[in-house]
């Protein structure tokens, strides 16, 4: 039977309360929200946290705000509420892309997206969106607030770097001029991790050549993005070409294993292929954006 070890439960009411109970109880307490990644750890005592720290009530932490500069997402925000949301799809289109593809609607509905960004998962697709946007994680704590890179907040499979004492209370996505992002997973059925997924983000000058852009690969054993593939987009009208070469320099940076997913040349594969495909689709976005501003002006 799966059950877990005994622990003790505290809902927290404020952002100040969940803070001081984190303090209060130390290393051995954990913050749950959706609970779909801690729960199953916790069956499996693979986990065995003596408090856990109920933060549903933290409504504050649960909002997408979109300002001239930047769209600002809660940490408690549900996936379900990303994928409903008009201002997210209108300026972010990859984080729908990866949303439509993670997991089920049951998860989506209770699951956060702090809680997905927190458990730091290889195979999570928040974190590659994450990446390629250039995000930024607001994490507060007894000290007050600080604002880390995806570079900064990520250390490594299933570590970040909230202390134990901090939260994860906002994730800001820069807003840029003529951009355009795409996601695409390869999954081995449905709502399952990802075999390998692809995310790029791009951003086009007035001449219509890529000004910038970052590309993303998910389960590959990849951190942060592939400055090899981009390099060869930057500064250049997208094409075909391109995109080719940027695969290919892609599937040569992944450091995929083999596992009951796929061997190692199936994922190269992927890798190369989906990389290909969200440029494409990406470029094609932004231009649509491009051509959009530059009807209404």
């Amino acid at each position: 039977m799966q059950i877990p070890a005994q622990f003790d439960y505290v809902r927290a009411s404020t952002i100040e309360d969940a803070l001081a109970l984190l303090d209060r109880h130390g290393p051995e307490s954990r913050v749950v929200a959706g609970g779909h990644s801690l729960l199953p750890m916790m069956k499996l005592r693979l986990a065995r946290p003596e408090w856990l720290i109920d933060i549903n009530d933290l409504y504050e932490l649960d909002f997408i705000l979109p300002e001239a500069t930047q769209l600002r997402i809660g940490a408690l925000t549900r996936h379900s509420t990303l994928l409903e949301s008009a201002d997210v799809a209108r300026l972010f289109p990859i984080v729908i892309d990866a949303e439509r593809v993670i997991a089920d609607p049951i998860v989506r509905n209770r699951g956060t997206v702090g809680g997905s960004l927190c458990q730091a998962d290889p195979a999570e697709d928040l974190a590659t969106v994450c990446d390629v946007l250039r995000a930024q994680a607001v994490v507060r704590g007894p000290g007050g607030e600080r604002i880390l890179t995806m570079d900064e907040f990520h250390k490594g499979p299933y570590e970040t770097a909230v202390a134990q004492n901090e939260l994860l209370v906002e994730i800001r996505f820069p807003i840029r001029p003529r951009a355009g992002s795409a996601y695409e997973k390869v999954e081995r059925r449905v709502g399952d991790w990802a075999v390998v997924a692809a995310g790029a983000a791009v951003n086009l000058a007035e001449d219509g050549s890529v000004d910038d852009v970052a590309i993303g690969l998910t389960a590959v054993g990849l951190d942060g993005t592939i400055a090899e593939a981009e390099a060869v987009l930057r500064g250049r009208r997208p094409s075909e070409e391109l995109f080719e070469e940027a695969g290919r320099l892609a599937a040569l940076a992944s450091m995929p294993v083999a596992d009951q997913r796929g061997p190692v040349d199936y994922k190269r594969h992927l890798a190369d292929e989906l990389t290909r495909r969200v440029l494409r689709r990406a470029c094609a976005r932004a231009l649509e954006t491009q051509t959009t501003t530059t009807q209404e002006g």
